[in-house]
């Protein structure tokens, strides 16, 4: 581990090592000595590696991408403030120390399998009608089913595999190390912010047990404010679409079942709240969780979805605030 004079120095040099752009270099992000301030002025290698320990201590930044953000922001705030740290939000060296005690590398290598490339991988329709005559609703590509295997973003895979094609099989790429995850305890709340546009599962002394960005509302559809509870939850589900209850509806379209899979508007997992036609669930749009409104609903990243669906059971109170 770096000396404070040495991450004083790395608070001057911060963002000159490594162009957001850069190619990542697997043994620099990798380095338990990176230990650097993560700010919006931060290493790509810096913030990865930060993204990467964030998501295994069960404060997901969404989608994995090596770029400061305001997700990773709000992860790094919720962490420092779980942990008893000054919440600023901006990666210091206490909260380095705190990350780090998870020593396991960050990324490793993995040989990409017949199945990560057997697909099928269909270009699908953006019209709702249309999604509606299709068998299921898979990934348009390798790339995008690996990105998501691994909870980043497509350009990140890119980044981190220069001039590798990801739809052949049998090869070795870098990806992040998300084995380590810490395994989640059953929680005993869900809540939901719509003022920082966050979920968190807390534990029966209110303690967090995890955090994900979330997207939670529009002025057309507000987050539904109060009390509320699990009903049900279902895996891979099929999207019963009503056009009544969205206000941007096209006019033609009329009430349809739309086919289960990870591009399925409601993603891979609905969970089912007290509140009639709202619940939490995964999307087909990974980058834009927090970043965009929704029609009401909360929606996290698919992974995040899953993770949160196996946390929380029927019953599971959920409070959603603003």
């Amino acid at each position: 581990m770096k000396s404070s004079v040495k991450f004083l120095c790395a608070m001057l040099i911060a963002g000159n090592a490594f162009a957001s752009d850069a190619t990542l270099d697997f043994d620099a992000v990798n380095d338990p000595a990176l230990v650097e301030p993560v700010g919006a002025e931060a290493s790509a290698a810096a913030v990865l590696r930060a993204q990467i320990l964030l998501a295994r201590a069960n404060f997901s930044v969404g989608e994995i991408d090596s770029r400061f953000g305001s997700n990773t922001r709000k992860a790094i705030a919720a962490y420092q403030a779980r942990q008893g740290l000054t919440a600023s939000g901006v990666l210091d060296e206490a909260s380095w120390l705190k990350l780090n005690q998870d020593a396991a590398p960050v990324l490793l290598r993995y040989r990409v399998t017949a199945l990560d490339v057997a697909g099928p991988f269909v270009e699908l329709p953006k019209d709702m009608m249309e999604k509606a005559t299709l068998p299921a609703l898979g990934y348009e590509s390798a790339q995008e089913a690996l990105a998501e295997k691994f909870h980043s973003s497509p350009k990140l895979l890119a980044l981190l595999n220069p001039g590798v094609d990801l739809n052949l099989a049998d090869q070795e790429i870098i990806v992040p190390a998300l084995e380590g995850t810490l395994p989640l305890a059953k929680a005993a709340k869900i809540v939901v912010d719509r003022s920082d546009s966050s979920v968190v599962l807390l534990d029966a002394d209110g303690l967090v047990l995890s955090h994900y960005p979330a997207s939670t509302g529009s002025e057309h559809d507000p987050l539904p404010v109060g009390d509320w509870k699990v009903q049900s939850i279902a895996p891979n589900p099929t999207f019963h679409y009503n056009p009544a209850l969205f206000w941007d509806a096209n006019p033609a379209h009329a009430k349809a079942k739309i086919p289960a899979g990870p591009n399925n508007p409601v993603g891979v997992v609905w969970v089912d709240l007290s509140k009639e036609h709202y619940g939490i669930h995964g999307t087909p749009e990974p980058s834009r969780i927090g970043k965009t409104e929704s029609h009401g609903c909360i929606r996290l990243t698919n992974w995040d979805a899953k993770s949160l669906s196996d946390a929380v059971a029927s019953g599971t109170p959920a409070l959603l605030q603003e």
